[in-house]
């Protein structure tokens, strides 16, 4: 549970961060996502239970702060944590490099898929396709440059309080 707890509470502060940095680039109009990073530390680092209810409530935070069917945060990025949960025994996951080279694919599967989901709703989607690019490289350019400070910032954060990755956990297994 507390393992749990750490990470989820990691994923709050990444959201007040991007949150923060969004705000910051409104007057330009560029939108930061990276819902990739929501899940990629959870899903290569820890039990299938236990990130899987971090990622889930990080998500749920997500939703409440965004225009977007509530719900919709949380169920994709625990759809994303699934499925590299089920392909990080065929991955080098202990890698700083193959975790943002991880979070980078994440984030674009993500991005993607929120994009067409939301851009259908719109009376002229083609219109819209360039400035999603352009948020799409930007939000890709940033996820690069912060990664591994969140990864490290993880890792720390479950060192102090004294949880290791994939020590056994009665609460979420």
């Amino acid at each position: 549970m507390r393992r749990t707890l750490v990470i989820f509470l990691s994923l709050v502060l990444l959201w007040l961060v991007v949150s923060q940095f969004n705000h910051a680039l409104s007057t330009l109009h560029i939108y930061l996502s990276i819902g990739g990073l929501f899940v990629t530390y959870a899903a290569l680092a820890l039990p299938l239970r236990a990130g899987l209810a971090a990622v889930f409530l990080g998500g749920l935070v997500c939703d409440a702060a965004t225009p977007v069917a509530f719900g919709l945060h949380a169920l994709l990025f625990s759809a994303a944590h699934y499925a590299l949960f089920r392909v990080r025994d065929r991955v080098p996951r202990d890698e700083t490099v193959a975790r943002v080279v991880i979070a980078l694919l994440a984030n674009l599967a993500l991005f993607l898929v929120f994009s067409f989901l939301e851009v259908s709703r719109l009376p002229e989607p083609a219109a819209v396709w360039p400035r999603i690019a352009f948020d799409l490289i930007c939000s890709q350019v940033f996820l690069t440059v912060i990664a591994p400070w969140f990864f490290a910032l993880q890792e720390r954060a479950l060192a102090l309080a004294r949880v290791s990755p994939d020590e056994h956990d009665r609460a979420f297994g």
